[in-house]
């Protein structure tokens, strides 16, 4: 390769190594770099800096931590200590402050642990750089809310114009697992709350997705606490009803129904009624008034 040839910056869009300049997401650091104070020695390339010279990123996607998951982290945190440095920027102004881009987790824990210092690498990147990092390295991890995570595709696609297939290499997963996740943002506030409280599962939430009245159906599982399988039979046993509730408006307009439930009706001499279910299926009613119109039919069905 020439030695004079320009290196072309790493693009967006090609996974967290890419962005990072890394040769993969756990990160294995070079050596020889200058710490805090500006000393040059013989150890991975982070700084150890205060955790209150941190500041929370703009563009955390994570709305909710976790606060058991959060105190397990720092019982780990202050036995091992913070293994994997935080991704963090400079901030404009302020040499001695840092805005996290990836690693607000291990921060919070760190705190709770006592610990005074944390490993950080430090990065040039524009808000569009940070954004996309923020977004990549937290939809990688397994402990994103089912709509946190959907919230991160969503933007990851939208703001960075990745295709789902192109983001489903990026972030390890399966494309259908992406498109099913971004199905849950068309839910209703009211199930969303249910999915965020725990209230409902995932799965759950794939089955009420398809549903004509998602929050109905979501609100009678919950509160009979169906498991996955009961609330797609009750799914199912919901669509068959209205289809033939549908069905059936449209089949009591039908001339041809109206003039055999008159001809039937003259023959009995009783009111009728035709309920059609399906194409093939249905219900005929005759209606009687008394015990005498009943024998006089059961007479004529049985002559």
């Amino acid at each position: 390769m020439n030695a004079t040839a320009k290196t072309k910056p790493a693009p967006l869009g090609r996974g967290l190594s890419a962005l990072f300049g890394d040769t993969d997401a756990s990160y294995t650091p070079p050596r020889l770099v200058k710490n805090e104070n500006g000393a040059t020695d013989e150890r991975d390339s982070f700084l150890e800096v205060g955790i209150e010279q941190l500041i929370e990123g703009a563009f955390q996607p994570r709305r909710h931590f976790d606060e058991e998951a959060l105190s397990l982290l720092a019982e780990s945190v202050q036995s091992c200590g913070v293994l994997q440095p935080l991704i963090v920027r400079k901030l404009p102004g302020q040499p001695r402050l840092y805005e996290i881009i990836a690693g607000e987790r291990r921060w919070r824990a760190a705190g709770r642990a006592g610990i005074k210092k944390v490993p950080v690498i430090v990065r040039e990147l524009t808000d569009r750089q940070a954004m996309e990092i923020g977004l990549i390295e937290n939809v990688q991890r397994q402990d994103l809310s089912p709509l946190e995570e959907a919230e991160g595709y969503r933007r990851l696609l939208e703001e960075f114009h990745h295709t789902q297939e192109n983001l489903a290499k990026i972030v390890g997963k399966s494309r259908p697992h992406i498109t099913n996740f971004l199905r849950l943002l068309k839910l209703p506030d009211s199930v969303k709350a249910m999915l965020n409280s725990g209230a409902m599962t995932m799965a759950h939430a794939r089955v009420v997705i398809t549903a004509k009245d998602p929050e109905a159906l979501a609100k009678e599982i919950v509160q009979k606490g169906l498991s996955v399988r009961q609330a797609e039979a009750l799914a199912k046993k919901v669509s068959d009803g209205r289809f033939a509730k549908k069905d059936r408006v449209s089949a009591n307009g039908d001339p041809n129904i109206l003039a055999l439930e008159r001809d039937i009706g003259r023959s009995l001499g009783l009111k009728i009624k035709i309920h059609v279910l399906t194409s093939t299926t249905g219900t005929l009613a005759v209606h009687y008034n008394d015990l005498d119109q009943l024998e006089s039919v059961l007479k004529k069905l049985q002559g």
